[in-house]
């Protein structure tokens, strides 16, 4: 009996294991020659394409993004008021020069930002400093205890000294020697953050240094005003140890508590504090030059140049003395604007309340000038040098 071979074919691949059929033997490959293709491959190829199809359209789905919904017109208003306070605030020693000069040529004109404001204005200042501090602020201060310390000395030995020396090298009188000392012995200002910031230092050491040398200051102001000046002018020592604890520290720990039990209510206001604070800083600097604004005049260059010298020669210590012991260039860099830029609209209080002379209180209205034109002087020019990486 004769088998055709088509026979033959179908009956192996009946016996053969499924795997079996698609191996490339000679029986399979007699099969496939015999099969015709087109009739062959949609049995075997509709499945694997239908699954191809399906997972293609998930994927898209996947990939297809979300509509992003449109803001609302409050939240671009919102987000136009955040750009633009960053720019004014940016721009704040263009404000304070724009305010010496309006106080200067018209003191009038802010007679009515009595001592009273004044205070106000210095305590929203250190409220706006409190509201962005938590306790572990303080721990984290507990390990930069060297520039820490290091920042302390500068702030309260180098900075003393220097005015003292200033002082007597332009020989000021008794009271101008005394406004001048002051100005050294009080703690870093707020300005100083955001100099930081753009001089490419480390902000958040810089804040946590305000902070040290702001609540330094409660006792080592009225103990360098008493040891420096005791025997130069009255000063009540015990006045300006009591102001500075209702200016600087009780507005910090109000600021502190409402972070820690009000969250959302900070987080709520803290788009506003950088407005609250150019606008503190131009009326406090406004105000303290237009009370003593013919002294001022009638001081001439040899004031202006004392304060620069001081403020400059602060800055250029408080760079090098940390780079020559060992800090890196970010941590100096954080020190020197530190030290250069002091609190003088806090200076300014302290003398009108607690020097008994008047001129005393005229450098400090000089220094909140040159302070910051020179702080942000040292920023802009530092923005320009990059920093090698790992300092």
């Amino acid at each position: 009996m004769k088998i055709s071979p088509i026979a033959l074919a179908l009956t192996a691949l009946a016996a053969a294991p499924m795997g079996d059929a698609f191996a490339p033997s000679p029986m399979n490959s007699k099969v496939v020659s015999l099969t015709s293709t087109s009739a062959v491959q949609p049995v075997f190829r509709a499945p694997l394409e239908l699954k191809a199809s399906t997972s293609a359209i998930s994927m898209s789905e996947e990939a297809a993004p979300e509509p992003v919904p449109e803001k609302s017109l409050a939240k671009k208003i919102f987000d136009g008021y955040v750009k633009a306070a960053d720019v004014a605030t940016q721009l704040f020693p263009v404000w304070t020069v724009l305010f010496t000069g309006i106080a200067l040529k018209s003191p009038s004109s802010f007679a009515w930002f009595t001592t009273e404001y004044f205070t106000a204005a210095l305590a929203a200042l250190m409220l706006s400093m409190g509201i962005t501090l938590t306790p572990q602020d303080f721990i984290d201060v507990s390990k930069e205890p060297a520039a820490v310390g290091m920042q302390f000395t500068l702030c309260y030995a180098i900075m003393p000294l220097l005015a003292l020396g200033l002082g007597k090298a332009f020989k000021f009188n008794p009271a101008l020697l005394a406004g001048m000392v002051l100005v050294g012995s009080i703690n870093g200002g707020q300005a100083s953050n955001l100099c930081t910031y753009i001089a490419k230092g480390n902000v958040a050491l810089s804040v946590l240094m305000t902070t040290a040398t702001t609540l330094g200051a409660i006792f080592m102001t009225p103990f360098l005003c008493k040891s420096l000046l005791g025997a130069v002018v009255p000063v009540d020592a015990a006045g300006i140890a009591k102001s500075t604890v209702e200016v600087v520290l009780a507005p910090i720990a109000v600021g502190m508590t409402t972070n820690k039990f009000f969250p959302k209510l900070v987080k709520a206001i803290l788009p506003f504090a950088p407005i609250v604070g150019v606008v503190s800083t131009c009326l406090l600097v406004a105000s303290a030059v237009a009370q003593v604004a013919e002294p001022i005049i009638n001081a001439g260059w040899s004031l202006q140049f004392a304060c620069i010298l001081l403020h400059l020669i602060g800055g250029l210590l408080g760079y090098f003395l940390p780079k020559l012991t060992g800090f890196g260039e970010v941590s100096s860099r954080t020190m020197a604007i530190e030290t250069s830029m002091k609190s003088s609209a806090f200076g300014f209080l302290l003398a009108k309340l607690h020097l008994g002379e008047y001129a005393a209180r005229v450098p400090s209205a000089v220094s909140v000038v040159w302070m910051a034109l020179t702080g942000s002087i040292l920023a802009v020019i530092w923005r320009q040098i990059p920093v090698k990486e790992g300092e």
